[in-house]
């Protein structure tokens, strides 16, 4: 019996994913167009991995730069700044997720996201959520060691917990831990029985039925 939830944060309990994407362009706009076009291919294929890894990716990998501690934390800054005066939206959270959530209490409910730990806080605090939540855990660790601290902490069952996310970095991630993982709110993870695609309907343990 699936006792507890795990909830990737951006595409799955709020849509942030396109303020994310201005985000990024807005922090690279003094860099040529051309490298900032093939970092945004890197970016959205990569949904679950934290801004603090795709920035690093980003000068070594693609413009074949060290990137030094004034620059890092310059771009953190600015995309902090320019999310975070965004996503307080209220209209931005999936409400199909929110009334899965809000119906269903029984489960033991934590965020893992790529979202820089402070910000995703204080986003949870303004929106008004961060109350459904035993934990809200996110980077700069990476997905993978979040899950395996939840489990160890609260001394969960693999096989009594999910992850849901949207990305193919969360399946993976799910995958390293040994627990089930559900797709939800991107059609390219919908190619087995493990995808949600209505958050109303969703029901975990039909799994064990």
């Amino acid at each position: 019996m699936i006792k507890t939830i795990l909830f990737d944060f951006d595409g799955v309990i709020i849509n942030s994913n396109k303020v994310k994407d201005q985000a990024f362009r807005y922090i690279f706009d003094k860099i040529d167009p051309v490298f900032v076009e093939e970092f945004m291919l890197y970016h959205r294929s990569n949904g679950s991995k934290s801004r603090f890894e795709k920035i690093e990716y980003f000068h070594k990998k693609i413009l074949n730069q060290k990137l030094d501690d004034f620059q890092r934390n310059f771009y953190l800054k600015k995309f902090s700044n320019y999310t975070l005066s965004r996503l307080t939206n209220k209209s931005l959270l999936i409400s199909e997720t929110l009334d899965f959530i809000r119906k269903n209490r029984s489960y033991n409910y934590h965020i893992v996201s790529g979202t820089f730990i402070q910000d995703l806080v204080f986003l949870c605090e303004k929106l008004g959520i961060n109350k459904y939540f035993k934990s809200i855990e996110g980077s700069p660790t990476i997905k993978e060691i979040l899950i395996k601290n939840i489990l160890i902490k609260y001394n969960y069952m693999k096989e009594e917990t999910i992850l849901i996310g949207d990305s193919f970095n969360d399946m993976e991630a799910a995958e390293k831990n040994k627990i089930i993982f559900f797709g939800f709110n991107n059609n390219e993870l919908n190619f087995n029985k493990n995808y949600i695609k209505n958050m109303g309907n969703f029901s975990p343990n039909k799994l064990h039925e």
